[in-house]
């Protein structure tokens, strides 16, 4: 093929990239260099990329990113069998030669940024994204924590990595390998090593050899539910001095060493990499000083209920305000950033009403007795572990869409760090203002519908 047809040829172009044996003009007439530095080795072998793109087992209306894409070797067989593919590559020189090949084809994006900074946030408009790649060896841990650590709209993915560090995602307890991206990762993705290969189908040739890795989003009901935070804590210190005792390393809390180890069927010389990821998990529940970790909503609780004018008529249980539709009361707090960001919190499966949706950042009835500013303060130091100065945007009338309940808007300014329970909380994270309107009109079926009616008269 003649390089100047290169222009809008699609998979024709890069077949003919992937296929010619001397593939120096190409990379000299578009001043590719591959940079030993940046980890950059160009995969040379159809059918390994065949079978690497077919392990991600693909539908055709699935967004996919792929990362690193270089001179196009899984591209080649993603083209055609997704509705969207992003191609993110850092590399400025591969970048517009992926943009020259793939000229006028809208359902191919080129993204000329690093992995390692990537902001996903968008793709939750897509619902959910699969995410593919032969990552660069000086990058790809960065990269896989980008991707892979929540918030996140991945529900799976493929790595080609260093085998080195593949073996640590794959890892089982009782192996060098086994460590504190092991557990980390594993607590929320099953991983899977499905395919190894040398340094033979690269140029350049690396010095070590590589293996493609599969992550995929576990069920919620996998493990326990956990802070993600107390629990990278916990492993940082217990793995911090692998030879050592787990006992010499965790700070003591209101536990004895033996009583841990009776609870979580641990050996009480135990060293860090002899623990399950079952077990790790159990050690941060109990390392989670939140005093509302395992206390989620009370079916014993009793609140106001009120008429139509919102005033006090009585009091119910919180399953008969529920189950009879009673009028009732409720706060929702935004917490915004300097840079235009909401707080959005996703709720925990364990939660009542809306399980697994996004909602506010802090939001909650009030007690008996309770006012409405004087619950905003404590949902928002029960939720999210703060104290900040409120300003009253609204109230709202009571729908079936707000639950039958009065709301009391309000917002304050905070950037964190926040400290939520996992009984209430299952994550949270910062989204664009203008992005979470998107996404509402987009997708209103990941909301709680009372936050939407509350967004509404934030923003209106």
């Amino acid at each position: 093929m003649d390089l100047n047809r290169l222009k809008g040829s699609g998979v024709e172009g890069l077949n003919y990239i992937n296929s010619v044996n001397n593939i120096e003009p190409i990379l000299k007439r578009y001043e590719i260099k591959p940079n030993k530095a940046l980890g950059q080795n160009f995969l040379r072998d159809n059918e390994l990329s065949k079978k690497i793109v077919d392990s991600l087992s693909l539908n055709h209306d699935d967004i996919l990113i792929e990362v690193g894409p270089g001179l196009g070797a899984l591209t080649q067989f993603l083209v055609n069998k997704v509705t969207k593919l992003i191609l993110i590559e850092f590399d400025h020189n591969i970048s517009q030669l992926l943009s020259i090949i793939f000229d006028g084809c809208d359902d191919v994006e080129i993204i000329n940024e690093d992995a390692v900074k990537f902001d996903l946030r968008n793709f939750y408009l897509d619902g959910e994204v699969k995410v593919i790649g032969n990552l660069p060896y000086s990058s790809g841990s960065e990269i896989i924590r980008n991707f892979l650590t929540f918030p996140t709209p991945v529900t799976s993915c493929v790595f080609m990595l260093q085998k080195e560090v593949a073996e640590r995602y794959c890892a089982v307890p009782r192996t060098k390998a086994y460590g504190v991206n092991t557990v980390l990762i594993g607590s929320r993705w099953k991983v899977k090593n499905i395919i190894e290969c040398d340094s033979l189908p690269f140029i350049p040739r690396p010095s070590v050899s590589s293996a493609v890795v599969k992550f995929e989003l576990l069920n919620t009901n996998e493990y326990e539910p956990h802070n993600y935070n107390v629990l990278r804590n916990v492993l940082f210190s217990g793995f911090s001095e692998r030879r050592k005792q787990i006992k010499k390393r965790l700070k003591k809390g209101t536990l004895s060493w033996d009583d841990i180890c009776e609870m979580l069927d641990i050996n009480v010389t135990a060293r860090s990499e002899e623990l399950s990821i079952h077990q790790w998990i159990g050690m941060a529940r109990l390392h989670d000083n939140n005093p509302l970790k395992d206390k989620p909503q009370s079916s014993e609780e009793v609140f106001d209920v009120v008429d139509n004018n919102d005033s006090i008529i009585g009091q119910a249980d919180r399953d008969s305000v529920h189950n009879d539709k009673l009028v009732h009361r409720a706060i929702h707090v935004f917490v915004l950033n300097r840079n235009d960001e909401i707080l959005l919190q996703k709720r925990s499966m364990q939660k009542d009403t809306s399980p697994g949706l996004w909602g506010s950042s802090a939001s909650g009835h009030l007690d008996a007795g309770e006012d409405y500013e004087g619950a905003a303060i404590r949902e928002l130091n029960e939720e999210l572990g703060i104290e900040s100065k409120l300003n009253k945007i609204s109230k709202i009338e009571p729908t079936a869409s707000t639950g039958w309940e009065f709301i009391s808007l309000f917002t304050c300014e905070h950037s964190g760090p926040f400290n939520w329970p996992y009984s209430e909380v299952e994550t949270i994270g910062f989204f664009k203002i203008k992005m979470v309107s998107k996404w509402i009109k987009k997708r209103p079926e990941d909301f709680s519908s009372g936050f939407i009616e509350c967004f509404k008269a934030y923003k209106f």
